[in-house]
């Protein structure tokens, strides 16, 4: 039996992502014969899009804040250049081969909440301009219940493990736990695929999220900060 997803932000390794139904892959990293050659495996290929952070050169959409952790400019996400590239982005990933589409970098509830409704605009773009036969969102919560109506999935990423730094991993404290398990029974209310990402350096964390993961109705995939494991 397959199982059933896998985030691999690194390029190659066909036999490997072989074995799972769904891998959600950097849109660049493979070619039209690559992802041919997956298709043809029954993998359903998802290429990765971020809808609020540019790590491009400079362009007037850009804010002056970047994300600490990865490098990449905010913007403004309601830019009609800014809309113009993304949907264009995943024009591009479909027409190579991608089945779908894995949207990031969606939570601004608390940092720019004033462009969720500009969010929820570009993932109808998206949908119907490129046209995906799947759309994954990565949390989004902020965006529901208008969002569950644009996808077919959400992924609740660390969801009871996380990384804390470049070599530290460890779950939540209780009270996150607590607080991300409410959460979690929300998102069974709507007919939605739903998936856990978690971080974890060992087979002990590994396996408490798995087994957290269904408990609440999730299908989880375990990895390193960098998305490196297949």
């Amino acid at each position: 039996m397959r199982e059933p997803i896998c985030f691999y932000y690194g390029d190659g390794e066909l036999d490997r992502l072989s074995r799972f139904e769904k891998v959600v892959l950097q849109a660049d990293f493979y070619s039209p014969a690559q992802l041919g050659h997956l298709r043809g495996r029954g993998v359903h290929t998802l290429g990765y899009l971020s809808l609020s952070e540019d790590v491009g050169p400079s362009a007037p959409w850009q804010r002056a804040e970047r994300n600490p952790d990865w490098g990449g400019a905010f913007v403004h996400v309601g830019d009609p250049g800014w809309m113009a590239h993304v949907v264009s982005q995943a024009r591009d990933a479909i027409g190579r081969g991608f089945a779908g589409l894995f949207l990031d970098t969606l939570n601004l509830e608390q940092t720019y909440p004033e462009d969720l409704p500009h969010l929820l605009t570009l993932i109808a773009a998206i949908r119907e301009e490129a046209r995906p036969d799947y759309l994954l969102a990565n949390r989004g919560f902020g965006l529901l219940p208008q969002l569950a109506a644009l996808v077919d999935g959400i992924l609740f990423e660390s969801f009871s493990a996380r990384w804390v730094d470049l070599e530290t991993y460890a779950p939540w404290p209780d009270d996150v736990l607590s607080f991300h398990g409410v959460v979690a029974e929300q998102l069974l209310e709507y007919d939605l695929d739903l998936y856990a990402l978690d971080y974890a350096d060992n087979e002990e964390l590994t396996r408490f999220a798995h087994q957290r993961a269904q408990e609440f109705g999730m299908l989880c995939f375990v990895s390193d900060r960098a998305l490196s494991r297949v």
